[in-house]
Order: structure tokens, then C-alpha cells, then sequence
């Protein structure tokens, strides 16, 4: 087995070490990383959008949004009767920052 290098520190705190394991949990899901890929090219969706673009029911989907948004990765507005979905860029970027520093 490979040894990790000694000299190789990571600067990180339980919160935010809980945290970047929530979002990796979130995103491990082929689900909800085809949602984060849909996001990505249709920026301030509807879950209508997504149930459309996916071959899953509404209550599913709504579900897997609940995950996204618990784990940072999406927020969303509420718009009249619907709620409109969108990237969490500030908590992305922590994300993708978090992950350079470790590698």
C-alpha cells in the first residue's frame, strides 16, 4: 500500500472536513449529479424542468433537490407557485478551493 507523505498537511476543520464529506456524499449520486449537470446548462429552472429532463417522478426529484440544497451545492427561489433552482456558486467554489488545497 502507498504511503501518503508526511510532510503533506491539511489545514482543515471538523466542520468544514463534515461538510465537504456532505457534498461529496450529494454529489455521488448519479441522480443528482445529472440535476447539478442540468443546473449548470439551464441556470433558474423549475422542478417541472427537471422532471422533464429526467425519467423520474416529481416527488423523487423534489427529494434529490432537498439533498442538493442541504449540502450547499444549489439554492433555490420561491417565483409565484414554483420554486426556481440555481447553483450555490459561493459554496461551489469553497468546494472546488477545499479540494485544490487537498490535492
Amino acid at each position: 500500500m502507498a504511503q501518503i507523505d508526511a510532510c503533506c498537511t491539511l489545514d482543515i476543520t471538523k466542520e468544514e472536513a463534515d461538510r465537504l464529506l456532505l457534498m461529496f456524499k450529494a454529489i455521488g449520486n448519479p441522480t443528482r449529479f445529472e440535476i447539478l449537470k442540468f443546473l449548470i446548462t439551464h441556470p433558474s429552472c423549475i422542478t417541472g424542468d427537471i422532471v422533464d429532463y429526467l425519467p423520474i417522478a416529481q416527488a423523487t426529484v423534489s427529494q434529490h433537490l432537498k439533498v442538493l440544497r442541504d449540502a450547499g451545492f444549489i439554492r433555490g427561489e420561491i417565483t409565484g407557485a414554483a420554486t426556481s433552482y440555481c447553483l450555490n456558486e459561493k459554496n461551489i467554489n469553497w468546494f472546488k478551493n477545499t479540494i485544490k488545497e487537498i490535492f
